[in-house]
């Protein structure tokens, strides 16, 4: 019904699923799969390596970590990414999640890999009654539908 998947481009990178910490945990962890470099007040798209499925009434909020801003300087610059249902296996890009991430300091900041960079909760939202969808068009990420 949900989950986690290694986008296919990146089948031999090592991509390791996401887990919850804790039985309580709401958050899956997120991690970059290569070393990021982040010039000050720069925005970057980390990659994860992953793709996520669901339902059609459920989205992925992507939260930064927060252990972020205290350990790199870094944070999310929309402070949370939407990862919708349809982006799942999207023909343009296969769904691959990447999580941006903008140096707010006055220093380049350096992520090794496999660093936790995000946590992803999936949510499910409701919709209006006279809800009318305005495009049969699929997301492409990253402000691809307006």
């Amino acid at each position: 019904m949900r989950g986690f998947e290694v986008a296919n481009s990146y089948n031999n990178k090592h991509v390791r699923i996401p887990k919850r910490s804790t039985p309580g945990s709401a958050g899956y962890d997120l991690e970059t799969i290569e070393s990021i470099t982040i010039e000050p007040g720069a925005i970057v798209r980390a990659p994860t390596g992953l793709k996520a499925y669901m339902q059609n009434d459920e989205v992925l909020k992507l939260y930064p970590r927060s252990s972020l801003p205290v350990k790199f300087g870094v944070t999310i610059p929309n402070n949370v990414g939407i990862i919708d249902a349809d982006y799942y296996s999207n023909p343009d890009n296969d769904g691959a999640i990447f999580v941006q991430l903008f140096n707010f300091t006055d220093k380049t900041c350096y992520i090794p890999a496999r660093t936790r960079i995000a946590q992803g909760i999936f949510v499910k939202y409701l919709t209006t009654d006279a809800d009318e969808v305005a495009t049969n068009q699929r997301s492409g990420g990253f402000g691809s539908t307006g």
